[in-house]
């Protein structure tokens, strides 16, 4: 390490961990080299795609490494010729098993976007919204063998937008992840900053979403399914049928009482001037949909 300068090996897949690369970059610390998940196929002609992260770091001449696990011995034999002094996660999507973790002198640190011990695992933002949280923030972690688990080194707080999306609000917290991480950097390569353990009592866990998530269960409030719409948005987007057809809900606000008793929960009702609502269990939804095809 010259100075403030560190040489890092950076983890990440999605395109909404870019900023978090460029921000060490603009830092001025050293990148040996950036991990990204294999290209896989995807769509409906199975073509071959390349995760955002590895045209993001090509372009910007960095080696691009996309080993399918770091679990073999030639794996991490390569990791350790790259002689990172610290290695930087964001949304990697691999476990790092102990002989990775143990690679580098300061260690591996990960940005998640929550307020941990609060909604660890890998749907963190979708869980915020959904649950009603009023605030979310970005925590820069050590890692250890466990499901973000591991002692925290810095944390910054803000608050969840009323209608803020779950894409818009995994951006910006991401953004912020790159300059929390950027700031914290120096003072934790001097040994100034101690990581605090997690307390186990706060702890809660996300799971991993599926297509069937974003069905709305009108029976459920209507504040809830506003929630849904804007957690799920893009995956998996929240849905629901009417008249045998699939469709995608895109915009929703809740209206809890507006017609709550009078009619059962999932009919759609006219709300005059050409406006549209859905019964919940506790009142109205007011909601924009296409046709999901």
């Amino acid at each position: 390490m010259s100075g403030d300068r560190i040489r890092i090996v950076f983890m990440g897949t999605p395109g909404f961990a870019a900023p978090v690369l460029a921000g060490l970059l603009d830092a001025g610390h050293e990148v040996a080299g950036v991990y990204t998940q294999p290209d896989r196929r995807a769509g409906r002609g199975r073509r071959l795609l390349a995760p955002e992260m590895k045209s993001f770091a090509a372009d910007r001449g960095l080696p691009v490494l996309q080993p399918p696990s770091l679990r073999g011995e030639e794996a991490q034999r390569v990791l350790a010729a790259l002689s990172p002094e610290l290695i930087a996660v964001a949304a990697y999507g691999l476990l790092l098993p102990p002989a990775v973790l143990d690679t580098p002198p300061l260690h591996c640190l990960n940005i998640h976007p929550s307020l941990l011990p609060r909604h660890r695992g890998p749907s963190p933002v979708a869980a915020a919204i959904m649950e009603g949280d009023e605030e979310t923030g970005i925590t820069v972690m050590r890692l250890d063998e466990g499901m973000d688990t591991g002692p925290i080194v810095a944390q910054r707080r803000t608050r969840i937008g009323g209608e803020e999306t779950g894409e818009a609000l995994t951006a910006r917290l991401f953004q912020m992840g790159a300059d929390l991480l950027v700031d914290t950097l120096p003072a934790w390569a001097r040994g100034e900053i101690e990581a605090r353990p997690q307390d186990e009592a706060l702890a809660t866990a996300t799971s991993r979403l599926s297509r069937e998530d974003g069905e709305i269960d009108w029976s459920l409030s209507a504040a809830r399914a506003a929630r849904q719409v804007r957690a799920y948005h893009p995956w998996p987007g929240a849905y629901t049928t009417w008249k045998g057809r699939s469709l995608k809900v895109i915009e929703a606000t809740a209206a809890a009482g507006e017609a709550g008793g009078v009619e059962e929960p999932g009919r759609v009702v006219s709300l005059g001037r050409g406006r549209m609502g859905v019964v919940t269990g506790d009142g109205l939804q007011h909601q924009r949909a296409v046709a999901d095809r």
